[in-house]
This record gives C-alpha cells, structure tokens and sequence, in this order.
C-alpha cells in the first residue's frame, strides 16, 4: 500500500518520523556508526496502521543506510520482517565478518 507519510530522519532524536498531514504518525528508532544503522523500534500510531506509514519509514531508512554505504542491524523484528519480504534489501543485513570458531 502506498503511503502519503512523510518521512524525515530527525537526527537529534536518533529517529526516523513519519508525518501524515502535519501529525507525527509513526517512528522508527536507530543508533547510527560510520559503518552501520541499528534500528531498535518502530512504532505506527494505531489511528495510522493499515496505511502503510510502517512500510515507509522502513523504506526511506533502509535506502538511506544504502546511500551512505552503512550496513543494516535490525534489532527491531518490525524492520527485520519487512527486510525478510523485501529480498532487494537483504544485502544491507550486518553480517559479522569474525572468523573465529571453538
């Protein structure tokens, strides 16, 4: 579903908002490094669900963390289910690069 959310990356809250009409609709929270995004929780305001407000915070994040070259953690199960039905996003998922084994 389309959405008519607008969304920012409020920086100083460490968040991605998404404004419908002039109203906070929904957010996702993150902390950020050079390298990567950890997105920790994002929550749609219920007089917005079924509006598609989640699926853009989602996307404007994650093609954001692509142009600027950061690898994705979602920590939040809400990112990680929409990375799992959206496999062009997969390849931001972090993967550790240890290669230490018992």
């Amino acid at each position: 579903m389309k959405s008519d959310a607008k969304v920012t990356d409020a920086t100083g809250a460490r968040r991605y908002e998404a404004h419908v009409d002039g109203r906070l609709a929904g957010f996702a929270t993150y902390i950020r490094t050079p390298e990567m995004v950890a997105f920790l929780h994002t929550e749609v305001d219920p007089e917005f669900e079924g509006r598609g407000v989640g699926s853009s915070l989602a996307r404007h994040a994650l093609d954001e963390a692509r142009e600027r070259g950061q690898s994705v953690l979602a920590a939040c199960p809400f990112i990680a289910g929409w990375i799992a039905h959206h496999p062009e996003y997969e390849d931001l998922e972090y993967r550790p690069r240890s290669a230490v084994s018992d």
